[in-house]
């Protein structure tokens, strides 16, 4: 009896033993999960990357693209890199895309995950289109906005003045100077980090984020009046008025009614 009550007591306290294991080993797994998703969103990956779920998906790991690169700016996520383990990604402050006419690292992805259409003007690839983010300035710590001349960012863009430009501006403080400020056009911008490379400020004052990181969203509720491709979306839209004590009266006649005071 005795040898039995010690036996169960043995098995409680593996098993209690076993459920703290799998407990802390879920813990830590889920963990590095959650430090990888949040990761991924502000990763960087080659030119003609898919979308970010999709790349996740559809990337099989190869690294291909990586072997493809001629100047090592790509690297494939390693353990302890807390990004989506084996797929490429790249940081522009160590290695910037150097903007291959060619764009070795697209053609030879097996997948799609890569995809060479969305790099291509005129059935020819054409870098120049590439999305794989866009610069951001920080002007509380670009040295051009305090006054101090620097055009490093603007000199290293491949695309010179369309992704970036320089703006002059009066300096108000000292009355007798410009100010020669980056402004960055995400129309044109790539992504590529060469600006981000050039940074002369100890910690980038310029830098690449993820389109849909770096950028606001409008909505359905505005359009550009002056840009027939997004009138384009006012073709199956359908009017909703709306009918206040003040809308009876036109503009004018409520206006000089009073009626529009708001105080």
């Amino acid at each position: 009896m005795k040898n039995k009550t010690t036996s169960d007591r043995r098995k409680f306290i593996l098993n209690m033993a076993r459920s703290a294991g799998i407990a802390a080993l879920g813990g830590f797994v889920w963990s590095a999960y959650v430090d990888e998703v949040t990761a991924s969103q502000l990763l960087l990956r080659p030119p003609g990357a898919i979308k970010e779920n999709e790349f996740l998906k559809t990337c099989i790991k190869c690294g291909l693209c990586v072997e493809a690169c001629p100047y090592d700016t790509l690297s494939l996520a390693k353990p302890g890199d807390h990004k989506p383990l084996g797929t490429p990604y790249f940081i522009p402050r160590e290695i910037p895309c150097y903007m291959c006419p060619d764009i070795p690292c697209v053609p030879v992805c097996p997948t799609g995950a890569l995809d060479e259409s969305s790099v291509t003007t005129n059935g020819v690839l054409d870098i120049n289109v590439a999305d794989m983010g866009l610069a951001v300035i920080d002007r509380e710590t670009c040295i051009a906005f305090w006054g101090i001349q620097c055009d490093a960012c603007y000199r290293a863009c491949p695309i010179l003045g369309e992704a970036i430009t320089v703006e002059y501006q009066r300096n108000e403080r000292t009355g007798k100077h410009a100010y020669l400020s980056p402004v960055v056009h995400a129309d044109a911008c790539t992504g590529c980090g060469l600006c981000e490379k050039a940074c002369v400020t100890e910690k980038a004052s310029i830098f690449v984020l993820p389109r849909e990181v770096a950028m606001g969203k409008a909505g359905n509720y505005y359009i550009k009046g002056w840009d027939k491709n997004d009138e384009k979306r006012l073709e199956n839209a359908k009017e909703i008025k709306t009918t206040t004590d003040i809308s009876k009266d036109s503009a004018v006649n409520s206006l000089n009614s009073g009626k529009g005071d708001l105080y």
